[in-house]
């Protein structure tokens, strides 16, 4: 029996964050090994793992599409995987964390370095990123060169970091010091000797607190840590994936920051209909005006440069959000770019900044000055510029003959982007091909065009009710737990959560996405074809008594009920039964 505690998390911490977690337990029940999950959601964490649950455990399981903080379980044996992968086989996963898990080797003599001559690795940080960082560096170098050791420092300031560890670095080191007043990731020093003080010990007594680091790593072997080579590579990998990005995960970033100002603003603006009337543009007080002002001059004006200022903060950390929210800004309210303007903003910015801090070298002394004054000052000024001159203008004309475009659709060409993003949102259920659809309707709110929201909303509803439907009419075509599962996944389906059809499609993806596909294709078509308006990104229905969100609400809500019945009527035809496929494997078992 294995003791086992995990983390789940995805960018938008919701369906797959609970999905993953319930998955693992009832694997690890399963299978006789007690769990504890902590899930990592958009409300904060939940089940939250203590002391006791970590220092309990032998196997620390890590599911999350995010970047997770590891340092919490420093000296564990972690096996990371995706909340997909949890989702659709967490068997697999458990049965591969237990096979991979190193068994944690008895202390002996020797489980402690010599201290001589020690290879000692070092990060500090502090919260503002400046001057405690680089002065407790300067007092760890000082002191471990006055005592004969050497030592390489990592310094995680404002700018990033610098003087990076490596991986032989790391694998080198006899002792790892962490001189921190932040939390700092420890994932890539299991199995080594660590010890933890704060920035101001290392810049009054550099040299005593090597010394002391040294006597408590003489004296206290690693505890829990495995210092063979398969534990080296975990790490390894574990460090790696955390520092792997790409332009789909930031972009997933914005639009996550960017989200709570589209609802809050939408909300408010449709609040503001109904208190002041249609005449609520032109008024100048009264509620219905102070609630429309809030929600399209207050949070409607932010989203772009949010949406833009967290994908350039995804790329260059800190130093990248100045630059991006300007350049966003600027796309909204100067060149007229929009929302497409915003995405190159955020793009821009943030591979700006990130060039410029690796290209700009200062002296020691000066390095504080990078994050306060030369690399917003730049920053800011390379985007802006390029925006206003060269970008801008071209994405300019884009953007409004997108929306020249969209707004005179005729109805037939309505119904075909209708057919063509509601299809979308079922191809991969919360996927990239799900978010593109998302993200461009979201962005298209911007310019007041509101029909493909509506579509996309709806669209993304039908899968999960269409498979909760069908598991209560056609029972003979579902296993008893996807019958029991079914009973909730109407709530998924409610809440405009897409992802509550994953397990289904996993199991029978052949057979369950194409049917999901044409249904939701359907009711994005028919969507556009009622011409209803959807002034919120998500919220499902709940969101939609709440006045002037939707419009044409009967037609809209006929829309999601025709596209249930089809993708019901998809499933019924394209799933056998059960017992005929059992009945059919028996000859070949035989």
């Amino acid at each position: 029996m294995t003791k086992i505690v995990a983390v789940t998390s995805c960018p938008t911490g919701i369906a797959h964050t609970f999905m993953a977690s319930e998955s693992l337990q009832r694997a690890a029940r399963e299978l006789g090994h007690p769990m504890k999950v902590e899930t990592q959601g958009s409300a904060g964490s939940q089940n939250t793992l203590t002391e006791a649950d970590i220092q309990g455990a032998d196997l620390v399981i890590i599911a999350a599409d995010t970047k997770v903080d590891l340092s919490r379980f420093a000296g564990k044996p972690i096996y990371e995987t995706s909340t997909s992968a949890a989702i659709n086989d967490a068997h697999s996963v458990l049965t591969s964390a237990l096979a991979q898990a190193p068994a944690a080797p008895a202390p002996t003599a020797g489980s402690a370095p010599k201290m001589e001559h020690v290879n000692i690795v070092a990060i500090t940080s502090c919260p503002t990123g400046i001057a405690h960082t680089f002065m407790a560096a300067e007092g760890l170098q000082k002191g471990a060169e006055a005592l004969g050791h050497k030592i390489k420092v990592e310094t995680q300031g404002s700018v990033g970091a610098q003087n990076t560890l490596t991986e032989a670095d790391v694998a080198a080191a006899d002792l790892v010091i962490i001189a921190a007043d932040t939390k700092v990731d420890q994932s890539r020093f299991v199995g080594k000797p660590i010890y933890e003080t704060s920035t101001n010990a290392a810049i009054n007594d550099g040299q005593g607190l090597v010394k002391n680091a040294l006597a408590q790593a003489a004296s206290s072997p690693v505890q829990g840590g495995t210092t063979d080579y398969v534990a080296q590579v975990q790490a390894a990998k574990a460090a790696r994936s955390g520092s792997r990005t790409g332009p789909y995960k930031h972009m997933l970033t914005g639009v996550s920051y960017m989200i709570p100002f589209v609802v809050s603003g939408g909300i408010l603006i449709a609040l503001g209909f109904l208190f002041g009337g249609i005449f609520v543009t032109t008024a100048t007080s009264g509620l219905g005006w102070a609630l429309f002002q809030t929600g399209a001059n207050g949070a409607f004006v932010l989203f772009v440069p949010i949406l833009a200022g967290f994908i350039a903060y995804s790329i260059a950390d800190r130093p990248g959000l100045a630059p991006g929210m300007v350049g966003g800004l600027l796309s909204t309210t100067i060149i007229g770019a929009g929302f497409l303007g915003g995405i190159a903003a955020g793009f821009l910015a943030g591979y700006t900044v990130y060039w410029l801090n690796r290209w700009i070298k200062l002296p020691r002394n000066l390095v504080g000055l990078m994050p306060v004054l030369i690399l917003p000052v730049l920053g800011v000024l390379i985007v802006g510029l390029l925006m206003i001159f060269v970008i801008g203008p071209p994405v300019h004309l884009i953007n409004v003959g997108l929306t020249n475009w969209l707004t005179g659709l005729g109805t037939s060409n309505a119904v075909l982007l209708g057919l063509i993003m509601g299809g979308m949102m079922a191809v991969d259920m919360g996927g990239p091909v799900n978010k593109a659809a998302y993200a461009f309707a979201v962005g298209l709110l911007a310019s007041k065009i509101y029909a493909p929201m509506a579509a996309v909303m709806a669209a993304g509803m039908t899968p999960p009710l269409a498979l909760g439907l069908a598991t209560q009419l056609f029972k003979n075509r579902f296993t008893h737990d996807e019958r029991e599962a079914g009973k909730s996944v109407w709530v998924l389906g409610l809440a405009f959560i897409t992802e509550g059809a994953i397990p289904y499609a996993a199991e029978d993806p052949f057979r369950v996405i194409p049917a999901c596909i044409i249904g939701s294709a359907v009711t994005g078509g028919f969507s556009m074809l009622f011409g209803c308006l959807l002034r919120v990104p998500h919220g499902g229905i709940f969101v939609l008594p709440i006045p002037n969100v939707v419009t044409n609400l009967p037609q809209y809500l006929l829309a999601i009920v025709i596209g249930t019945l089809v993708t019901t009527g998809a499933l019924f035809v394209l799933k056998r039964p059960v017992a005929v496929e059992e009945e059919a494997t028996v000859p070949a078992a035989a």
